[in-house]
C-alpha cells in the first residue's frame, strides 16, 4: 500500500490514526470514562426513548452499536453519541404526524427515520457538504433549543403528575394538563416531585457537600453526575416494596433482556416520502449540536475535528442504530462533557461504553421492571432545563435587533406550532437573514488619514478627501442579491454633485463577484461614462481579478485598476492638486 493511499484511508477511518498511539495509560483513562458514562447513560437512554414515544429498550439499543460506529468513523476524542432530548422530541413529532397507532409500526417508523438520517448525513459527509449547516445561525439554533427544552419539560409533567395529557405545542400541552389536573395520582406526584427535587439538588448541592467532606473536586463532580442512578435505584425499590404499581403509579414494566435485535428499515416509498423532511431536519439539528460540542471539547486539548468526517461518523452511528432496533442519535452535550471530564482520551471510550450498555441490556433489564416513569421524567426535566437559556434573547436585543427578531420568532413558533414548524422556520429565517444582511452591504465613503496611506470612513474619522474623487469601500462580496443595491448607492452619491470626475470602488473586502454583479458593474461603468465620470477599481483580490479578466469588463472600463487605494489617489490627484484626468 502506497503512502498516499494509506493517508487517504486514515482520513476516512480516523480509528487508524489514534489507535497507533494507543497505550496502557490511554486504555485506563478510556475505561474509567466509559464506566462513568455508562452509569449516566442507562437512565438517560430509557428516559429519552420514552420521550420519543418508543419502548424503553430502544434507548438502550440506540446506545450500543451507534457508539461503535462513531468510534470507527468519528474524529472527536470525547464526543459521546446516543439518544438526546431534542432529537427524541423531533422523532416523536415526526412519527406522530403519520397517525400510526400500532406500537410495532411506530417503532419501525423510528428505525426507518434513523436510517434516512444516517444515509443523509453520510452522503453530506462524502460530498463534503457540511458547510450547509452554516445556514442555521447561532441565534436561531439557540432559540430552537431553548423552546425545545421548555416543550420537553412541559411534556414530562404528565408523568410527574400521573395523568394523561396530549399535544406537541405549548398551548396544547398546558391546556391538556390543566384539564386532567384533578386526576393527579398522589403517589406518582410524591415520587416525581421528590426525584426532581433530588436531581436538582444533586446538580447544585451534592458536589460542594462532597468537597467539604474531603472528596477531591473531580471525584465529587463525577459522583454528582451519577445522581440519576441513585434516583433510579431508590424509586425502583420503593415502587417494589410498597406495591406502587397497584396504586396507579406508572412503571416501566418488562424490558426485553438480551442482545439488540437485528432490524431493517422499511423502505416503503410512502413512508420514506413522509419521513424525508423530518429526517433532514433531525440530521441538520443533530449535526450542528454535535459539532458545536465536539469543537468546544477539542479546543480544550488543542485538538481538531473534521466537520465533514463528523457527518460520516454520525451517519454511521444512525445507520448502526437502524439495524439494531434503535432510533436517531447524535452527540449529547451533557454526557460528552462527563466523558471529557472523566478523562476519555480516544473514541474507544465510546466503544467501551457500548459494551457496558450491552451488559446492562443482557443482565440488568429485569431490575428495571418496577422503575417509575416519573423518575425517568424527572431525569429528562432536570437535563433539558439546562438547555433553556433566555440570555440569548437579552444579548440579541442589545447587540442586533435583526437577530433578536430571529431568535424570538423561532422560540414563539416552536412553542406555538411545534418542533417541525420551529425547525423549518429557523432554517428559513437563517437563510432570509443572510440574504437580507448581504443584500444591503455596508458601503463606506473613505478618505485618507492625514500623514498616512490608510483610508477610513469619512463619517468616523477626520480624513482628507477631494471633491473630484469619490472612493467607496464595498464591505461585502457582490452577488445577485446586492448587485442592484450597489448600483443605486453609486448613482445616489454622484447625482447632483457636478465636481465628481472619478469614482473608485475599493474592493479590499470583496471575495466574489458573480455574473449578476458583473452586469451591475458594467451598468455602473456605462452610466458613469455618460455623466463624464470615470470608474476605477482598487485593491482587487487575485481570485476576483482572475474572474474579471475572463470577461469584457476590464476592456470597457473607463478608468484603471489600482494595486492600492493610495496608488489610486496619487494617480488621480497629482501633487499640484489638479485632476489627473482633465
Amino acid at each position: 500500500m502506497t503512502l498516499p493511499s494509506l493517508a487517504a484511508l486514515e482520513r476516512h477511518l480516523p480509528i487508524l490514526q489514534w489507535s497507533r498511539a494507543y497505550t496502557r495509560e490511554t486504555l485506563t483513562s478510556d475505561l474509567v470514562a466509559a464506566v462513568i458514562v455508562t452509569i449516566m447513560l442507562i437512565p438517560q437512554s430509557l428516559a429519552y426513548a420514552l420521550l420519543a414515544g418508543l419502548p424503553a429498550e430502544m434507548g438502550l439499543y440506540a446506545s450500543i452499536l451507534p457508539l461503535v460506529g462513531y468510534a470507527i468513523f468519528g474524529t472527536s476524542r470525547a464526543l459521546a453519541v446516543g439518544p438526546v432530548a431534542v432529537v427524541s422530541l423531533m422523532t416523536a413529532a415526526a412519527i406522530s404526524n403519520l397517525g400510526i397507532t400500532d406500537p410495532a409500526e411506530y417503532a419501525a417508523a423510528a428505525i426507518t427515520l434513523a436510517f434516512l438520517s444516517g444515509a443523509l448525513l453520510t452522503v453530506l459527509g462524502i460530498f463534503r457538504l457540511g458547510f450547509l449547516a452554516n445556514f442555521l445561525s447561532h441565534p436561531v439554533i439557540a432559540g430552537f433549543i431553548t423552546a425545545s427544552g421548555i416543550l420537553i419539560a412541559t411534556s414530562q409533567l404528565k408523568h410527574i403528575l400521573g395523568i394523561e395529557a396530549e399535544g406537541h405545542t405549548l398551548p396544547a400541552l398546558v391546556s391538556s394538563l390543566w384539564a386532567h389536573l384533578p386526576e393527579t395520582n398522589p403517589y406518582t406526584l410524591v415520587i416525581g416531585v421528590g426525584a426532581t427535587a433530588f436531581l436538582f439538588w444533586v446538580r447544585k448541592g451534592l458536589k460542594p457537600l462532597l468537597a467539604r467532606a474531603g472528596l477531591k473536586p473531580r471525584a465529587a463532580d463525577l459522583v454528582a453526575k451519577a445522581g440519576p442512578v441513585a434516583a433510579v435505584v431508590v424509586t425502583t425499590l420503593a415502587a417494589f416494596a410498597f406495591g406502587l404499581g397497584e396504586r396507579g403509579v406508572d412503571i416501566v414494566g418488562t424490558v426485553p433482556q438480551g442482545l439488540p435485535p437485528l432490524t431493517a428499515p422499511r423502505l416503503d416509498l410512502d413512508l420514506v416520502a413522509q419521513l424525508l423532511v423530518p429526517a433532514v431536519m433531525i440530521s441538520i439539528i443533530g449535526f450542528v449540536e454535535s459539532v458545536s460540542v465536539a469543537q468546544t471539547l477539542a479546543a480544550k486539548k488543542r485538538q481538531r475535528i473534521v466537520p465533514d468526517q463528523e457527518l460520516v461518523g454520525l451517519g454511521a452511528s444512525n445507520i448502526a442504530a437502524s439495524v439494531t432496533g434503535g432510533y436517531p442519535v447524535t452527540g449529547g452535550f451533557a454526557r460528552s462533557v462527563v466523558n471529557f471530564d472523566a478523562g476519555a482520551e480516544t473514541p474507544a471510550a465510546g466503544a467501551f461504553t457500548a459494551v457496558g450498555i450491552l451488559v446492562a441490556a443482557m443482565l440488568l433489564t429485569p431490575l428495571l421492571f418496577f422503575l417509575p416513569t416519573a423518575t425517568l421524567a424527572a431525569t429528562i426535566i432536570v437535563a433539558v432545563l439546562s438547555l433553556v437559556d433566555f440570555s440569548v434573547v437579552r444579548h440579541a436585543w442589545t447587540y442586533s435587533k435583526v437577530d433578536f427578531a430571529a431568535v424570538s420568532a423561532t422560540i414563539l413558533l416552536t412553542l406555538g406550532f411545534g418542533v417541525e414548524i420551529g425547525v423549518a422556520s429557523g432554517v428559513a429565517l437563517s437563510i432570509a437573514l443572510h440574504l437580507y444582511k448581504t443584500s444591503r452591504p455596508h458601503v463606506a465613503e473613505v478618505g485618507r488619514v492625514p500623514g498616512t496611506e490608510h483610508f477610513r470612513n469619512i463619517r468616523r474619522h477626520a480624513v482628507e478627501t477631494h471633491p473630484s474623487v469619490v472612493t467607496l469601500r464595498v464591505d461585502e462580496s457582490l452577488y445577485f442579491a446586492n448587485a442592484a443595491f450597489l448600483q443605486d448607492y453609486v448613482y445616489d452619491r454622484v447625482v447632483g454633485d457636478d465636481a465628481v470626475r472619478h469614482v473608485v470602488l475599493m474592493f479590499s473586502a470583496v471575495n466574489e463577484v458573480d455574473l449578476s454583479a458583473l452586469e451591475s458593474l458594467e451598468a455602473i461603468n456605462t452610466r458613469l461614462d455618460s455623466m463624464g465620470i470615470r470608474l476605477h477599481l482598487s485593491e482587487v483580490k487575485g481570485p476576483v481579478m482572475d474572474r474579471l479578466k475572463r470577461s469584457h469588463f476590464l476592456d470597457n472600463l473607463t478608468g484603471r485598476v489600482f494595486l492600492s487605494q493610495h496608488e489610486a489617489m496619487r494617480a488621480l490627484l497629482p501633487d499640484d492638486g489638479r485632476d489627473a484626468a482633465e
